[in-house]
């Protein structure tokens, strides 16, 4: 019994392992590239490390690029979209959890068809009414966008967190003289704050990463995103790896540290909304 034992918990590490490495292998690669010099990318062959590194590819993505630009525009749209989308999905998942009222479950179909539509299909319309009212080439009008694809799922998302937490807590603290409001704001935000970290940690990526409106509504280098900036360094004649993929390692480090900020409360949010009662 305990040589099954331990075969089932060497293959489950091992498991574990391959996983590891196969999801890590990609973000290696691209470290690895972008300290390669450009005159060994294609002449050493593949090699795992190559035989000499440079910081030249970083220093020209910093100092001789647009990158800093189109950094600071993901980021402004990214937090943007993260926090409206997160406080608006927090009321209208509160209310869905708590509320019973006339059209719900219209409401609950209206919101599931709109992820059904193929993103391809909205770009016309979408660049269409914001260019009536001014707000292509802007980043408020990414801001606006992303929000609006991303409430939907959001709203489940936070319904399924305010459904795990128990009513009775709201109905004592309003037996108490608390108003609604009060009970929301001093009981259940508290509690909920794990399922709000793990919405904005969402909804962050998935703005930090979108390339497809960035690319349709956007046409100003001052107002492009990173995405859209790293098809700056492919060119008719080739592509320029070592600066792309230096320009890559540095979009990642706002992403990682805004998880490691929120990493406390990720992990609980994660597994909360699943367990209700």
């Amino acid at each position: 019994m305990s040589r099954k034992r331990f075969a089932a918990t060497l293959a489950h590490r091992l498991a574990v392992l391959a996983f590891i490495v196969v999801a890590l292998f990609p973000l290696f690669w691209l470290l690895k590239v972008s300290v390669t010099p450009t005159k060994l990318l294609y002449s050493e062959g593949v090699r795992m490390w190559p035989s000499e590194t440079t910081w030249a590819h970083y220093a020209f993505v910093i100092e001789n690029s647009d990158f800093p630009l189109f950094f600071r525009n993901s980021l402004i749209v990214s937090l943007s979209t993260a926090l409206i989308v997160t406080l608006v999905a927090a009321g209208a998942g509160y209310a869905m959890s708590r509320f019973a009222f006339r059209g719900k479950m219209w409401l609950v179909g209206l919101l599931l068809v709109t992820q059904m539509f193929p993103l391809v299909m909205l770009i016309a319309p979408i660049f269409k009414i914001l260019s009536s009212i001014g707000l292509t080439n802007s980043l408020s009008g990414l801001v606006l966008v992303y929000t609006a694809f991303n409430v939907p799922f959001a709203v489940f998302l936070m319904q399924s967190f305010f459904d795990s937490i128990p009513k009775d807590l709201e109905e004592a603290a309003m037996i108490d003289g608390a108003t609604r409001f009060m009970a929301f704001r001093q009981i259940i935000v508290p509690l909920t704050l794990p399922g709000m970290a793990a919405t904005l940690g969402f909804v962050f990526t998935a703005a930090w990463s979108e390339l497809l409106f960035a690319l349709m509504l956007i046409s100003k280098t001052d107002a492009s995103t990173f995405p859209v900036g790293l098809l700056g360094f492919v060119s008719k004649f080739g592509v320029d790896f070592g600066q792309m993929m230096a320009a890559g390692v540095l979009a990642l480090i706002p992403a990682v540290l805004f998880f490691l900020l929120i990493q406390r409360f990720l992990v609980k949010g994660l597994t909360a909304g699943a367990v209700k009662g």
